[in-house]
């Protein structure tokens, strides 16, 4: 695992388990969409008894443009049975890089930059697909210049 100066690092992560929602969302209602979504996703979690396994998340298909398509959810120890929306998901086993972003979600958009440019140097292109884990929850850290954020990009 390589990391330089900006904290992005060249991982291989491992295939994992998820609940998620999926839609095509417009990228102003994304904050409705992930607390229903990940809402959604507990529910269906404790109504089956399956372990949440890790920090909430979003994965985006494509690049964003007015709308995204985009599930959201969680790592689980175990697949659920689709019910009210809730689908079972993967995140892949692959090679990625990543970087975890202070502050507003809203500035994302710099790390994303940054981990476009170290994929351009060292001879990778992106996929068509990337996720975000939210590490911090906005209802007890409600300052956005504390939130962080490990954005997870891998390569084609």
């Amino acid at each position: 695992m390589s990391q330089d100066k900006t904290g992005i690092r060249l991982v291989q992560r491992p295939e994992q388990a998820t609940a998620v929602v999926r839609e095509k969302v417009p990228m102003n209602e994304l904050p409705e969409f992930f607390g229903r979504a990940f809402g959604a996703v507990m529910a269906a979690a404790r109504d089956q008894d399956v372990q949440i396994a890790g920090p909430p998340f979003g994965l985006y298909r494509g690049m964003p443009t007015d709308t995204v398509d985009v599930e959201a959810g969680f790592p689980v120890t175990a697949p659920l049975t689709a019910s009210g929306g809730v689908e079972t998901g993967t995140l892949p086993a692959c090679r990625a890089f990543e970087a975890t972003h202070t502050g507003p979600y809203d500035t994302l958009v710099t790390t994303y930059n940054d981990i476009q440019a170290r994929m351009k140097e060292e001879g990778f292109n992106p996929a068509d697909s990337m996720w975000e884990y939210y590490l911090s929850d906005p209802a007890t850290e409600p300052d956005p210049a504390t939130w962080r954020t490990l954005v997870v990009w891998p390569v084609a």
